[in-house]
């Protein structure tokens, strides 16, 4: 008999669900606006959803899960993620201000499409200084793939170490794109 997600420990998922990166594929921004128009048309209209992650950066490999950003106040936090586990996400993390859902993880591996949902209170963005930089700078975003790439087997199965292994470079890109756009930017 076959463990359901919840069952397995983090080891057994991140086997399941290995670190996978491919050449950048210009449908995922079709895919996260496909899923952008699909929770828009449940969640409340002040809610507002954003492309973040490697796949929001043209030109460089990634893992292919279209990382979202829901920017909503927090009193609505609660509302939301019974409308989301309603519409067929997985609550994965959850703190006061801030809850992570996945979509389109199975007990035998990824689906076609998968997704990764952040939300944050208004203004808990950096994510988009981030993205927004990468684009503008593409040398930089090529750094970015060449640490992904020099890290992607040695952390194959471990989610927690390939992220906090890119966490200085994010900060450092991020901060010099808050100082060159202004803190004002994505209001």
């Amino acid at each position: 008999m076959r463990k359901s997600l919840s069952d397995m420990t983090i080891q057994e998922l991140w086997e399941l669900f290995p670190i996978q990166l491919t050449e950048h594929k210009e449908y995922w921004n079709d895919w996260y606006q496909e899923e952008q128009e699909f929770l828009s048309s449940f969640l409340p209209k002040k809610v507002r959803i954003y492309h973040i992650g490697s796949t929001s950066i043209r030109g460089i490999r990634a893992k292919p899960i279209i990382d979202l950003l829901a920017e909503a106040s927090l009193g609505d936090h609660q509302t939301i993620k019974e409308l989301l586990l309603k519409n067929g996400y997985i609550c994965m993390a959850s703190s006061k201000n801030r809850m992570d859902f996945n979509k389109g993880y199975t007990p035998d591996g990824f689906a076609e499409r998968v997704f990764h949902l952040h939300l944050r209170d208004f203004g808990d963005h950096d994510e988009l200084y981030f993205r927004d930089y990468l684009n503008e700078h593409p040398e930089i975003a090529k750094e970015y793939e060449k640490l992904k790439l020099s890290l992607w087997k040695p952390f194959e199965h471990d989610r927690d170490g390939y992220t906090e292994q890119k966490t200085d470079f994010v900060r450092k890109y991020t901060q010099r794109a808050k100082k060159q756009y202004g803190k004002g930017k994505y209001k």
